[in-house]
Parts: structure tokens; C-alpha cells; sequence
């Protein structure tokens, strides 16, 4: 038994939650969202909670059923309160500006890197003194937001060696540790 899926989403005041068929729409303050649901997975509306199940007990609708719930719960959290990622550019001369959603990034090529965001993704940048760049992005939409993470996250991946690289913030990363003397 799916032991997440049995779960019931419970739905904030200010956020509405509509199933249509196949659809189910969630709107709240930050935005609106919709989700499509496969077959076996059934999903309703009882009061100020949403409850899913599942028509067979096949493997498929086993996952299926865990994955919907928490797509739908991430859905009304995002709505309501929303998502919320910062990310560290850890390097000499590491820069990040943004004018809107158009961001500027510095990280040690022979151009600028310029990275357009979507527009439901809102993106802010500060650089303190003696402390790294921080970039910093919000969303209503989960899925998205973590994408776009990885994105900007790839344009310079973290190195072994001296840890150089845009990680996220909290982010442990593993050190190698490099070269040893020779002995003799």
C-alpha cells in the first residue's frame, strides 16, 4: 500500500481546488497550476481536503498513486506560500546581476553568461562584502523552479578540488584530495 498516497491534502483558506475530468486546477494568492492525471488514479474534493485512490492494486497505479499526491500537495504549498532556492557562485570574480528575469552571470569564461528565466519565476541577486554572490530564485511552481535551478546550477558545476562552482546554499560538497608529495 501506497502510504503516501493515502495521505489527504489539506487545502489553506484563500486556495481552490477544481477537478475537471482528467484535470485538476489549483489556484491560490501566488498563481494557478493544473495537473493531468492518468486513469486508475481518482481524485476528489471533500470539504478542505483533497483525497486520492486508485482503482487496482498493479504496480503502476501503486506508484502512480504516491505520485500524484505529492504533485497535487506541491501544488496547493506552492500557491499558497510557494518555493523558494538560493544558490552560491563560489569563485574569484564570480558575479551574478539581474535587470528583471534577464540574469548576468560572471564565472570565469571569456564571455558573459545571460540567462532569460521564465516569467513565473521571480529572481533576486546580492553580493555582501567578503561574502560569495547569492542568487536567489521564487516560484509558485515546484517543477519548474528546481529545473531552472539545475540549469543555472550546470552552467558551472562545482569541482572537486577547490569547490569552485555555483552549488546551492547548505550544499555539502565531497573534496578530493589532490596531489601528494612523492616519497623518497
Amino acid at each position: 500500500m501506497s502510504r503516501v498516497g493515502k495521505n489527504p491534502i489539506n487545502i489553506p483558506s484563500g486556495v481552490q481546488v477544481s477537478v475537471n475530468g482528467r484535470e485538476v486546477a489549483v489556484k491560490g494568492p501566488k498563481g494557478t497550476l493544473t495537473q493531468s492525471v492518468e486513469d486508475g488514479i481518482e481524485v476528489k474534493v471533500d470539504g478542505a481536503q483533497v483525497l486520492l485512490s486508485r482503482a487496482t492494486e498493479q504496480k503502476r497505479h501503486r506508484a502512480l498513486h504516491g505520485l500524484y499526491r505529492a504533485l497535487i500537495n506541491n501544488m496547493v504549498v506552492g500557491v499558497s506560500t510557494g518555493f523558494k532556492v538560493e544558490q552560491e557562485l563560489v569563485g574569484v570574480g564570480y558575479r551574478a546581476s539581474n535587470q528583471g528575469n534577464l540574469l548576468d552571470l560572471v564565472l570565469g569564461y571569456s564571455h558573459h553568461v545571460v540567462f532569460d528565466l521564465p516569467t513565473e519565476i521571480k529572481v533576486a541577486t546580492r553580493q555582501d562584502k567578503g561574502q560569495n554572490p547569492i542568487i536567489t530564485l521564487e516560484s509558485h511552481d515546484k517543477q519548474l523552479l528546481g529545473q531552472v535551478a539545475a540549469k543555472i546550477r550546470s552552467l558551472r558545476v562545482p569541482e572537486p578540488y577547490k569547490g569552485k562552482g555555483i552549488k546551492f546554499v547548505g550544499e555539502q560538497l565531497r573534496r578530493k584530495a589532490g596531489k601528494s608529495a612523492s616519497k623518497k
